[in-house]
């Protein structure tokens, strides 16, 4: 989420929506539906496979199982997924690119089920990745677990944007400031806004029933990024590989759920994870 469909959000609605057992059970019907598909597509992501014939094989599974892709012309956004491959930061469009042998791309599915939205995106390494790109990975992967993990009633987002900045940051890399998490439920994008940067204790208060998106990008390189002139598209200014992992969670009375982890963990880094079919 950028920093302008932040301030729309805040705009739209400047009360926090807490919600309840029925909006939860929703929610992590949801997630565990786009869990499934992010599965399905480790035995997809190959060289020589296609952006955009991943964006049609969770087109195709969206539509087998009564979902919506939430992405599809949203904003004028052309496909059902993002597909970010290396030095993308986010919102890649899928296309005739093939995947070739040391990539790593980023697929981000949100989905629609019965109203509530499910939204996670996964790093997948195509075929052998560089030692750098391994370490990367599983530097994200910790960031976004780090965040979550500070995820409870009474903390703030400054705690969980604070968590993943000394983590990404101690271990010698960067996090991107121009996008961030954001709330979601019926609506794909809400408040509250969720930096992944910050200072312990600022920012809104938690409160059981708050749904929200983590979902740090990080980079080898330096923070800044630039939008292509698709309109779309966001790069590292430095061309550094970009990584990033998210989840949906909800604030609950002990500490949060997360709607969107793979029962087999297989939304673990590649590298730290055995293989297993989706």
């Amino acid at each position: 989420m950028s920093n302008l469909e932040f301030a729309r959000a805040h705009a739209r609605d400047t009360k926090i929506k807490l919600h309840g057992p029925e909006a939860f059970a929703g929610m992590a019907k949801a997630g565990q539906l786009v869990a499934h598909v992010l599965n399905l597509l480790v035995d997809q992501v190959q060289p020589g496979v296609t952006t955009e014939a991943l964006d049609a094989f969770v087109f195709d599974f969206a539509v087998d199982h009564g979902a919506i892709p939430a992405p599809l012309n949203y904003r004028g956004f052309p496909k059902s997924i993002c597909t970010s491959l290396n030095h993308v930061v986010c919102h890649g469009i899928p296309g005739p690119r093939a995947l070739k042998e040391g990539d790593i791309l980023n697929i981000d599915v949100t989905l629609i089920v019965d109203g509530w939205h499910g939204d996670s995106s996964r790093m997948y390494a195509v075929g052998k990745i560089s030692r750098a790109a391994e370490r990367l990975l599983e530097v994200t992967y910790n960031s976004l677990m780090r965040g979550v993990a500070a995820v409870r009633p009474g903390a703030t987002t400054g705690d969980i944007g604070a968590a993943i900045q000394a983590y990404a940051e101690g271990e010698r890399c960067s996090v991107v400031r121009d996008f961030c998490g954001h709330g979601l439920g019926r609506v794909f994008h809400d408040r509250p806004n969720i930096l992944h940067y910050g200072e312990p204790g600022e920012g809104l208060q938690l409160k059981p029933g708050m749904l929200f998106t983590i979902e740090p990008m990080i980079n080898l390189g330096k923070p800044p990024v630039k939008i292509l002139s698709d309109g779309w598209t966001a790069v590292t200014r430095d061309r550094s590989l970009s990584a990033q992992f998210e989840h949906s969670v909800g604030v609950t009375e002990e500490g949060c759920q997360v709607f969107t982890a793979s029962p087999k963990g297989l939304d673990r880094p590649p590298t730290s994870r055995q293989s297993s079919e989706g």
